[in-house]
């Protein structure tokens, strides 16, 4: 199907998230109780799922415990619908008030130096906001900021998240070319600050390490560290928490300032033992639906 034709399939589509945009959040927080019903008692979307990942990370806690934060979850994940649908019509100043970002120093910094920096973060609180950084930390001509992403399956959505995602100026990078396209960067003078999701399932051909992540033996994403170490990138965990309804707090802390001196997957530890701490503390806002734990040991790739 060509470009022209999908976007007159789903242009009903994009209409409607367009007037949605136009409405206050509190407004669209109405909406999403609504689908969090939805989603949850008529779609029942990814509840195997969703309930085994969690009952395995959390032992410890009891099925009613584990049933609330099943739910909270729920009604979280319709929120981050709605949030991120008022990407298309949302004000630099409201998005300021309402994504902050803690210790930009810790970026600015190397930046500063000409340094390329590697922000990495979980599917954790919204994502998609992340972007609005560009609005705190010192961007200058010498510098690209960006997200790598794996392209969507379904052509207009990758588009339309891939627009959404450029709001505050940073550009989107196809996970297969991020070494070649971070390299054409730093070979025409530009530092690069570029945000990395590794937090989901490796592919099953790329499976090379095991790390323990929620107290499970985990199949980690690990091309990350190989990156930062290749283009002496600092590494920066970025640390989200929500401060209410609405409200979010990044904070920049450093996981590592010479990735090159670093054992191997060493990186690759201290980020998913961060990025555990962060769910731990508010278990609801991780992404449980996606099915995280699929390998193990017998599919590791030693190519």
């Amino acid at each position: 199907m060509s470009k022209r034709s999908r976007d007159i399939l789903y242009f009903p589509l994009y209409a409607i998230f367009c007037v949605l945009s136009w409405l206050p959040l509190s407004a669209l927080y109405v909406l999403s109780r609504l689908l969090y019903y939805i989603v949850y008692y008529v779609v029942r979307y990814r509840r195997k799922i969703t309930r085994d990942n969690i009952s395995k990370a959390f032992p410890e806690k009891s099925e009613q415990e584990l049933l609330q934060i099943e739910r909270d979850f729920y009604r979280y994940f319709t929120d981050y619908v709605v949030e991120t649908v008022k990407l298309l019509h949302i004000s630099d100043a409201e998005m300021r008030r309402r994504m902050e970002f803690v210790d930009t120093e810790v970026v600015d910094r190397f930046t500063r130096e000409g340094r390329s920096v590697m922000l990495l973060l979980g599917h954790y609180g919204n994502w998609e906001w992340i972007p609005s950084l560009t609005r705190w930390c010192a961007m200058s001509d010498t510098l690209v900021s960006g997200q790598i992403y794996n392209p969507l399956h379904n052509a207009w959505f990758n588009d339309f998240f891939l627009r959404l995602r450029s709001r505050f100026g940073t550009i989107s990078i196809a996970k297969k070319n991020t070494l070649r396209e971070l390299l054409q960067h730093r070979r025409d003078g530009k530092a690069s600050l570029i945000g990395f999701i590794s937090d989901q399932s490796p592919d099953r051909h790329s499976v090379r390490y095991i790390t323990t992540f929620m107290g499970r033996e985990t199949a980690a994403i690990t091309g990350y560290e190989t990156v930062a170490k290749k283009l002496d990138m600092a590494v920066v965990y970025v640390d989200v928490e929500i401060v209410k309804r609405g409200y979010y707090r990044a904070t920049f802390k450093l996981l590592e300032e010479n990735p090159a001196g670093c054992a191997e997957y060493d990186i690759v530890d201290r980020y998913m033992q961060a990025l555990e701490s962060t769910i731990r503390r508010a278990p609801h806002a991780w992404l449980w639906s996606h099915r995280r734990w699929k390998y193990g040991r017998k599919h590791i790739n030693n190519a």
